[in-house]
């Protein structure tokens, strides 16, 4: 693994860069080898401020919300014409901040969230009906209007480590495709990625205050939750932190878009084809390290097959290569800090102690000194009240649970607090879409049909795993207020 030079970064507040009003900088690594790739500054509430401010007056009086979205879409096409450009770049950067491996950076990591980024403003905003006529109304006379959807005005858009330009691009995009102005708190593991796109900003020219990117720790985020200047807040990241994003945005009645955690189940019929089902298996727990809210790391599997799925995964763990993010050959990367690994490893244990039994991995690889590495781990004799089966790991770690019928996993797929994913297999799609539509979850995947993220389809869950969908048209309506304009006839 190379050695990469140290990059001085600055904060990117209203049109301008900046060292901000602190002295104390953030160390970013790399989560393979734990060395230091950049320094950026941390945001101190003063700098929160000044990018509130900024966003604030931008809204309140520059040209941005009062555009029409067609002149919006001429400077967002741009920006997503720039992002192609960078595109390569940016994959290489992903694999160093976040860990990604090469495979998986290249698609799901810059890939996707780029197209979706050309979609939403070449298909989505020209089609999005902005203004929209109402029906007559008949009594004291007849009258007639329309509905307005304006911008929401100014965007808290607080993201996660784990994808961290899908999941900015997934809020800066709708966010100022409305017409809001935006303040992006990224989180302070993987903030380059999110400092590129104020360098875009400048690239195409967007007004001075519409973008808005700080970097920080808990006092930045909670200065913007709770700031009296900010109109909307959306926060990806675990449930435990959004329920303190929920209450600190309601001290001022803000609208919050809570994109949280997942516990999701893959369930395996009686009849699904394990040839074709294992590669949603595996993918669902070592994915990215298993560093994603909506993999299916509980897997709900017929007591008929549960023995055969079992010796499948663990004969096919062993040639899970580990290691190396930027090497194409490596299958599975780092965690992102050693906090995290220390977190996995304890539930890990929890688990042991709790009498789940270790069908594979649960240690951290011998060849590996350096990075913040740990095995695919496998559980199997596991009970759905156990800790491992209802908490968030966030690390390369699955359950195997078997069960009796469909109904029975119908029940074990809704017994969590969580619901933002799913997947069903079966030789017969119409029992598996039977199967789906009983999960309490806002995404389920048939027999691995879609292949990837639909930008045209709603992301975002039930329960504990959120409030408000993204992605397409229903990621832009978060961002737009509905207004109601009526008037008499004749």
């Amino acid at each position: 693994m190379a050695v990469t030079a140290v990059a001085t970064k600055k904060l990117f507040i209203n049109g301008t860069w900046t060292d901000g009003a602190g002295d104390q900088r953030l160390q970013v690594l790399n989560p393979a080898t734990e060395e230091v790739i950049a320094e950026v500054p941390q945001a101190t509430p003063a700098d929160v401020e000044a990018a509130v401010s900024a966003a604030r007056r931008a809204f309140d009086e520059g040209p941005w919300p009062s555009m029409s979205p067609a002149e919006r879409g001429k400077i967002l096409a741009a920006f997503a014409d720039e992002l192609s450009r960078r595109r390569a770049e940016l994959v290489e950067l992903n694999i160093t901040e976040a860990g990604s491996t090469r495979m998986l950076a290249e698609f799901l990591q810059v890939g996707t969230p780029i197209d979706h980024f050309h979609d939403l403003v070449h298909r989505v905003l020209p089609q999005f009906p902005f203004e929209q006529p109402t029906p007559p109304i008949y009594g004291n006379g007849i009258g007639q209007g329309i509905v307005v959807r304006e911008p929401y005005g100014v965007a808290a858009l607080i993201t996660a480590f784990n994808f961290p330009f899908l999941l900015n691009l997934a809020k800066v995009g709708p966010a100022l495709a409305a017409g809001c102005t935006v303040v992006l708190k990224c989180s302070p593991y993987t903030p380059l990625e999110a400092l590129v796109l104020g360098e875009i900003a400048e690239t195409v020219g967007l007004p001075p205050g519409v973008l808005n990117i700080v970097t920080g720790d808990v006092d930045a985020g909670e200065t913007l939750t709770r700031h009296p200047g900010v109109d909307i807040v959306s926060f990806t990241g675990s449930d435990t932190v959004g329920r303190k994003v929920y209450a600190q945005g309601a001290e001022s009645i803000k609208k919050v878009v809570l994109e949280l955690g997942g516990k999701s189940a893959n369930i395996l019929l009686d009849d699904t084809d394990l040839d074709r089902a294992m590669e949603s298996v595996l993918g669902g727990f070592i994915t990215h390290a298993g560093q994603g809210c909506a993999l299916q790391t509980r897997i709900l599997v017929h007591e008929s097959l549960h023995d055969e799925l079992v010796a499948r995964v663990t004969g096919t763990l062993g040639f899970i290569t580990v290691g190396d993010p930027s090497d194409p050959a490596t299958m599975m990367g780092p965690l992102i800090r050693e906090v995290q690994r220390q977190r996995v490893e304890s539930l890990i244990n929890a688990a042991l102690d709790e009498g789940a039994q270790l069908a594979y991995g649960g240690k951290r690889p011998a060849h590996l000194e350096r990075g913040f590495f740990i095995e695919p781990t496998l559980f199997t004799g596991v009970d759905n009240k156990m800790r491992i089966a209802q908490e968030e790991v966030f690390g390369p770690v699955a359950v195997v649970i078997p069960f009796r019928d469909d109904d029975e996993a119908v029940r074990i797929a809704n017994d969590s607090r969580y619901g933002l994913a799913g997947g069903v297999w079966s030789k017969d799609p119409l029992r598996a879409a039977a199967v789906a539509r009983r999960l309490r979850t806002g995404m389920v995947v048939i027999n691995g049909g879609g292949g990837g993220l639909n930008p045209a389809a709603p992301f975002g869950g039930y329960k504990h795993s959120g409030i408000g969908r993204e992605f397409g048209e229903f990621g832009l309506s978060e961002y737009l207020q509905h207004k109601a304009l009526q008037w008499p006839v004749g």
